[in-house]
């Protein structure tokens, strides 16, 4: 808990474009369960996705998309905070002072930077290299207590909880700053590209046939499945053997998320059958949970100027929040303002 006793949930999702299942069931399918539990902030990350180069239009347009996703997905605007996080200048500020605070050596650590800068990290951008301590920001200004996180970014909470406790010690302010604690589901387990198991479902991929777009339609989904991969042996007796398959694997992962059925009930109800029948049941499911998110979002961004007025009230709600925090740390840091 925070120093008001609340508990409190950051997270948020990058503006990026055409989000897909891995994105909803790792996340937002997520947010929908515990917004009744925790004081929420959901985010449109939009300054982090700059840290590569975005076409404006296109960004606003993929801003306004993901708060759409949000509505459609369930998250109610009246219990939660939904913002874009460019709107709220604290976000920007505090990660300055963090930027002072966090060390050189502990960002040269970070693994998704190496990643997705590749062999010419020289040319990536500083953003890019500092990202992390605007994600502990993000958290920080918040006084967050909880973030959910995948497996990709829970390096960076760690960081966010080091940085933390630096400022804490560097600034005599015990406790100012909650050392936030990871929200991990185990029962969601990472998507994977429907053509390739071994890489993570990615819009980046050039087939549309490796990842189901939320916004798909049934006719869509139901081809992208069927041409899924599967493996050449019925479908095994058990999750051992099952996971040697990972294109199969992958496909359970898909229909346990969205129906919350265990995996070994899954492979019990197909074992020794080929996989016909196990793909039109998994069409069934994701046409039933996938499309009405679709269809919903589809008449959310046909009415833009309610998701602007959704982020700007967001954003007015989240700022009296964020300056409370600012304020206080350029109070601890000894700047004037």
């Amino acid at each position: 808990m925070n120093e008001s006793g609340t508990k409190v949930v950051l997270s948020g999702v990058q503006p990026t474009g055409d989000l897909h299942i891995g994105n909803y069931l790792g996340a937002i399918k997520k947010f929908v369960k515990i917004q009744s539990e925790f004081d929420c902030f959901f985010c449109v990350v939009d300054l982090h996705a700059i840290t590569v180069f975005q076409d404006p239009k296109v960004l606003k347009k993929n801003t306004l998309e993901v708060a759409a996703t949000y509505l459609a997905s369930g998250i109610d605007p009246n219990k939660n905070i939904i913002f874009n996080q460019s709107s709220v200048p604290c976000h920007a500020e505090l990660a300055w002072i963090l930027n002072c605070v966090c060390r050189v050596g502990w960002l040269n650590r970070m693994t998704q930077f190496k990643d997705k800068a590749g062999k010419d990290k020289e040319n990536a951008s500083t953003g890019l290299y500092i990202y992390p301590n605007l994600m502990a920001a993000d958290i920080l200004i918040y006084k967050a207590t909880h973030v959910p996180v995948g497996s990709d970014q829970k390096q960076h909470l760690e960081l966010t909880r080091d940085i933390a406790q630096k400022f804490n010690n560097d600034f005599g302010c015990e406790d100012f700053f909650p050392l936030p604690e990871p929200m991990i589901d185990n029962e969601i387990s990472r998507i994977m590209s429907l053509k390739d198991a071994s890489k993570k479902m990615s819009k980046s991929e050039p087939s549309d046939f490796s990842r189901i777009i939320l916004t798909d339609t049934a006719d869509q989904i139901r081809a992208k499945i069927k041409k899924a991969k599967t493996a050449d042996v019925p479908m095994p007796d058990t999750d051992q053997e099952v996971t040697k398959l990972k294109e199969v694997s992958n496909l359970i992962n898909i229909y346990s998320s969205l129906s919350d059925t265990p995996r070994d009930k899954i492979i019990n109800l197909y074992q020794g059958k080929n996989f016909s029948d196990f793909k039109n049941d998994l069409t069934d499911i994701l046409i039933k949970n996938i499309t009405p998110i679709g269809n919903e979002m589809g008449k959310l961004m046909n009415d833009q100027s309610y998701l602007v007025e959704i982020l700007k009230q967001g954003s007015l709600k989240a700022y009296e929040k964020a300056k409370k925090t600012i304020n206080e740390v350029y109070d601890i840091v000894g700047l004037i303002r």
